[in-house]
């Protein structure tokens, strides 16, 4: 066995006898071992357990007050079954009985009176042995756990960055801060946690919702950044990037893609069912298009724009009150004014 664990590791001997504490501490001392700790108190057993932190236990069974089987219960109750601790028990008892209720209650292994030292070395230093080699073990599984999860924390946080990217670049011809995807992702959080949606909802929400409009990179400069009013055969191309949105989407495993499809190709319906690309209208378009159908009219009236000026948050809002039940659900509606009421900041 490794000379360093030898040295570090920790006994608690537990036996009414001072005799065979004194001969224990003896045989120990000779194989090597320093740190050990005996007591011929087994109701000290709780105590001593959190202050000596054993690596391995020598327990008499027959002993007055609290005996080794009443012991071995307490041992059972503190130790947990993940961690390796060897328990030994002394007894010249060797009754099958009483070594299959001491088996039963957590001892690994029996060291009969009149003790042999040769075999008190041996078997200590097995059972040593599997504990320090359980302890590594369990140590090298501790830091590959912790690099799995830094790991998959990058890989998280890589996500969330091209993601981040995605919606950037969908919004970089009209918007070159880059600042309106997430600020209608934020508003949606906001809206879908003023529903009541789960909190990993609302968040899975504000990570899909920059990739709305996605589909802008398929629409010619010509439509997306033209001043005033498009002709009816512009409108009809620029509907087209919903779908294309949709479109580049399809296909992802990934929830927080799949949601973003849901949400590129919805919304631009309307509660009346007069809006596109479906003309889907009322519970029939997802609660997800909903929801950001409000933040980004909200946030794009609100926000200059090279082919257009500001409103002020009174005109943006007196607008959406006059859509609710025509353009926007009445319940998103609702839930979106009390936001506004109560913290007036989307910034």
């Amino acid at each position: 066995m490794d000379e360093v664990w030898k040295q570090s590791a920790n006994f608690l001997v537990i036996d009414d006898q001072e005799y065979n504490i004194n001969l224990l501490e003896r045989i120990l001392r000779r194989a090597g071992f320093s740190n050990i700790h005996c007591t011929t108190d087994p109701k000290r057993l709780d105590t001593l357990f959190d202050e000596v932190q054993p690596d391995i236990i020598l327990l008499d069974l027959h002993m007055p007050e609290m005996d080794g089987f009443a012991a071995l219960k307490l041992l059972k109750e503190r130790v947990l079954e993940s961690n390796f601790l060897p328990i030994v028990v002394l007894t010249a008892d060797v009754t099958q009985e009483a070594k299959k209720e001491a088996l039963h209650l957590g001892a690994h292994d029996f060291l009969t009176k009149p003790l042999d030292k040769t075999e008190v070395v041996l078997r200590i230093n097995n059972l040593l042995k599997t504990r320090f080699y359980h302890l590594q073990l369990q140590d090298q599984n501790q830091r590959l756990e912790q690099r799995v999860q830094e790991r998959t924390a990058k890989l998280e946080q890589a996500k969330l960055e091209i993601l981040e990217l995605l919606g950037r670049t969908s919004e970089f011809r009209d918007d070159q801060t880059g600042q309106h995807t997430q600020r209608v992702g934020r508003i949606a959080k906001e809206i879908a946690t003023s529903l009541g949606l789960p909190k990993q909802e609302a968040e899975l929400l504000e990570r899909a919702t920059p990739l709305h409009d996605l589909g802008k990179i398929g629409i010619p400069d010509e439509i997306l950044l033209k001043p005033g009013r498009f002709t009816p055969e512009e409108f009809e191309h620029m509907k087209t990037h919903t779908t294309i949105g949709a479109s580049i989407l399809e296909g992802s495993q990934f929830p927080d893609l799949q949601l973003a499809r849901t949400i590129a190709l919805s919304h631009h319906e309307k509660w009346d069912g007069t809006g596109y690309p479906s003309g889907l209208s009322g519970e029939e378009i997802p609660l997800a298009g909903r929801i950001v159908a409000i933040a980004d009219f909200y946030d794009a009236l609100t926000h200059e724009r090279p082919y257009k000026r500001a409103w002020s948050e009174e005109e943006a809002l007196t607008e959406i009150q006059k859509q609710r039940g025509i353009h926007f659900d009445p319940q998103v509606v609702d839930a979106f004014m009390g936001i506004i009421r109560r913290n007036n900041n989307f910034e």
